[in-house]
């Protein structure tokens, strides 16, 4: 539909017409009346665009572009990335000719290359800094932590003495953790060392060292040998304890560093009796120096076995085994394993 504006503005005169109206008055009148009635019998017309057919067509397109298979829509769009990334007419990929791509692929090689260069240098200048053998921060751990065999979760012994399907897995693990201090393997791999003083080996720090036996005959009721269930079948159980090993250590004062557990909480009656061994509840200084572990070794670290001979049953007893020694460190808060471990005895009958 068109819709057409009649103009309702008084016709005007052609410009090349002048006249006189004083001399032609007659005449000029008739002209004028002419050309009224032409005005009037054929009024300009202006057309102003249809916005409704406008949007009928662009109806009508959508509906036609509807109509098409999504087949040839997925198709068309197959072949626009396929031309993205080679177009055999300009012979480009990705927009880029050959000779683009060659140089951004060299660039890039000569960049990382630098990079790992640089990287690599870095590196190597920090290990020249680096004594393998002896570590430069060992002054920061002057006491050494503390760990416990046999493995148990959350540190706390559960068992009952009449189910040995609670205690075995113990027994597993002590046999598991002892095998390394056997007494035929320690007298093949390490030296018979006098007790009570420190074992200092002379030479260049790329020299092997020799280590001081341990034998697993030292723990005695706690060695397995004698007992196969380290005490745990009659309700009297067997914890080893160890430090851990800190490279350049030595107990200050050339006094051997000492163990004692007592009850944490609660009455101290819960725990009458434990045995330790060796009976001197220490750690002998002929273990000491350890020279790291790249010289020392066959290195075995020296225990302590906390045999509970008599607790009280059937009720949690908290126990805390501590370091003594001069400078030992064993009360700190935020660490439960400097110096000393907290674990719970919780035996059933």
């Amino acid at each position: 539909m068109r819709k057409q504006l009649r103009s309702r503005r008084a016709p005007a005169f052609p410009y090349g017409y002048r006249y006189r109206l004083d001399d032609q008055g007659e005449v000029n009148k008739n002209y004028l009346a002419d050309e009224e009635e032409e005005a009037e019998a054929e009024p300009p017309v202006m057309v102003a665009p249809d916005l409704e057919e406008e949007e009928e067509e662009k109806e009508e397109e959508e509906e036609e572009s509807r109509g098409q298979p999504i087949s040839n829509a997925w198709w068309q769009k197959l072949q626009i990335l396929i031309e993205s990334l080679w177009d055999p007419e300009r012979r480009m990929s990705l927009a880029q000719t050959g000779q683009s791509w060659s140089l951004i692929l060299i660039i890039y090689f000569f960049f990382y290359a630098s990079l790992a260069a640089a990287i690599t240098l870095c590196t190597y200048m920090l290990f020249l800094t680096v004594n393998p053998y002896m570590p430069t921060s060992t002054e920061r751990m002057k006491t050494p932590g503390v760990m416990i065999r046999p493995f148990a979760h959350s540190l706390n012994f559960n068992f009952n003495v009449s189910e040995p399907d609670t205690w075995q897995h113990y027994v597993i693990s002590l046999n598991g953790f002892l095998q390394g201090y056997n007494d035929s393997l320690q007298e093949e791999m390490n030296v018979d060392c006098p007790p009570g003083r420190y074992f200092i080996q002379d030479g260049n720090e790329d020299e092997d060292k020799k280590a001081c036996q341990f034998k697993r005959s030292f723990l005695k009721n706690c060695s397995g040998l004698e007992d196969p269930t380290f005490g745990y079948s009659t309700g009297q159980p067997c914890i080893l304890l160890k430090m851990n090993r800190i490279a350049g250590f030595l107990p200050e004062l050339g006094d051997p560093v000492k163990v004692s557990c007592k009850v944490q909480r609660g009455d101290e009656n819960d725990i009458r009796s434990i045995n330790y061994y060796p009976e001197s509840a220490s750690f002998d200084l002929r273990y000491y120096p350890y020279y790291g572990k790249l010289t020392h070794v066959n290195y075995t670290s020296p225990l302590v076995a906390m045999h509970f001979t008599d607790v009280v049953k059937n009720q949690a007893v908290p126990v805390q085994c501590q370091l003594k020694g001069k400078g030992i460190i064993n009360d700190v808060i935020s660490d439960r394993f400097v110096g000393r471990v907290i674990f719970t005895l919780n035996i059933e009958t």
